[in-house]
Parts: C-alpha cells; sequence; structure tokens
C-alpha cells in the first residue's frame, strides 16, 4: 500500500508507520507551496488546495515533474487572483500555519444555499462508512469522505494531514465536475479545525461531519456561512453545533442539538 513503509523498533519486531513527506506545488513552473504528506494523489491534493484558497475555480491540468524525486506538483495556470507574496508552508498537522497575513484565510465562497434534509441518526453513522485501511495498518493518517445525501459514499482519501486528505477530496471531486458539493456531505476522521471548515465552505459542501469536536473558530465560519456542522459522530450519536435545520432529530434519536 502506497503510504505505508514497514520499520523495525525495538527488539527486531516489525511496525507499519504512515508516510510522510514533502510535496511542491508550481504554478506555471513558479513554486507556490509546499505542504507535508503521505504521497499518493498528488494531483488532486494540489487541485484541492488551490481552490480551498480561491485560486482556482475548476479544474486544470496537474502532473508531476521529473525533479525532486517526484514530490513536486505542475498546475496550469493562470490564477484567478494573486496571492500573497510570502509563498505557503503547511505541516501535515496544520493547513493554515505559516500565511503571511490573516486576509490569506478569508473564505473565498458565498452563503451556502439551503438543504439538503439528512436525518441525523444517518450522520451519526457515517464515520462507520469511511473505509481506512491505512490507520487500521499504521494508527498515523486521517481520512476524508464525500457522500450523498442518501449516506453512499462517493469519494475517500487518507492522509497523514486531515486537511490534505479533504483537499484529495475535493480535488477529485473536481475532476469528476462535482464541485460545487450541492446536495452531499463530508466527513472527516478527526476534530473540526478551521481550516477544514472553510474548504467545506468553498467547495459548497452544505454539511460536514467529524469524529471529533470543533473548535470555536469552526463553529464560527460555519454559522457565517451557513454550513451545517456536527461534531462527535461515534455510537450512532452526533452533535450538530450550526444550522440544524438541516439535520433534524427523529423520534428515537439521542444526539444533541
Amino acid at each position: 500500500m502506497r503510504g505505508v513503509v514497514s520499520v523495525v523498533r525495538d527488539g527486531g519486531v516489525a511496525d507499519e508507520v504512515a508516510v510522510e513527506e514533502p510535496l511542491e506545488i508550481r504554478v506555471d513552473g513558479a513554486a507556490l507551496a509546499v505542504t507535508m504528506r503521505t504521497p499518493g494523489h498528488d494531483e488532486e491534493l494540489a487541485l484541492g488546495f488551490l481552490h480551498g484558497e480561491g485560486l482556482i475555480g475548476g479544474p486544470r491540468a496537474a502532473g508531476p515533474t521529473e525533479d525532486l524525486a517526484g514530490n513536486t506538483v505542475e498546475v496550469t495556470g493562470p490564477l484567478l487572483r494573486s496571492p500573497s507574496a510570502r509563498s505557503f508552508y503547511t505541516t501535515s498537522s496544520c493547513g493554515v500555519c505559516g500565511k503571511g497575513a490573516l486576509e490569506e484565510v478569508a473564505v473565498h465562497a458565498p452563503p451556502l444555499p439551503s438543504g439538503p434534509v439528512v436525518a441525523r441518526a444517518l450522520l451519526a453513522g457515517l464515520p462507520d462508512k469511511l473505509p481506512q485501511p491505512g490507520f487500521a495498518r499504521t494508527g498515523g493518517l486521517h481520512a476524508t469522505g464525500l457522500f450523498d445525501a442518501g449516506g453512499s459514499l462517493e469519494i475517500v482519501r487518507e492522509d497523514v494531514g486531515r486537511h490534505n486528505a479533504m483537499d484529495k477530496v475535493i480535488g477529485r471531486a473536481l475532476l469528476d465536475g462535482l464541485v460545487p458539493l450541492a446536495g452531499r456531505v463530508l466527513c472527516v476522521s478527526g476534530r473540526l479545525s478551521f481550516e477544514l471548515v472553510q474548504k467545506a465552505c468553498v467547495a459548497g459542501a452544505p454539511i460536514l461531519v467529524g469524529v471529533g469536536a470543533p473548535t470555536s473558530l469552526a463553529v464560527s465560519l460555519a454559522e457565517d456561512r451557513g454550513l451545517t456542522l456536527c461534531g462527535f459522530a461515534r455510537e450512532g450519536r452526533v452533535n450538530v453545533y450550526t444550522r440544524a435545520e438541516r439535520a433534524p432529530m427523529g423520534p428515537s434519536d439521542g444526539s444533541s442539538p
């Protein structure tokens, strides 16, 4: 499996760990960003990242270059706007770290339209439908899945960075002509941070579900953009923090409003 490597720990016992390597994203030959990611689906990652930053509005040609041992992706420009003079640098744990100015994290997305209405019990069960073979082997990968309103999985990606996993899903959706993601649900395997809500809103996803807790900025941004934000989705329960009209509670649903 790509993204997994076996190592030998003390005592001669083999252990599998997640791969983390740098990826440089270039646009028309100019270096724009470096992210630490798990190799695989790199073109999707580059497109999803650029879309989440409001730099592209649709699919672009993207592919690997021959230098840096394949750890570079070239994307065809031009960009919709000029990023700050300071290039992006992101780690596998933070999609916002290294931004040169506060305005760089502004969300380039209009408020989301109403709908769809999805049963809360269905949202609570989405993490159980999220395949995570890499996590099962290493315990070190995050996952993002794209579901339709009926709970059917359409795209899933794993990565050492939670924001990278979402970028890969959104990049694939761009290539498949699915963006904006109206009528669909994004589900992530970890906590709900500001940058994940930003990426979901820019992609037009009306509902974002996570296994973990949201941050205060994530809740504020979700409310401002009209996104339904759901956390602690586990064991048949889910907490709905914003725009609960899309996630009505059933008579036997023990989730929190």
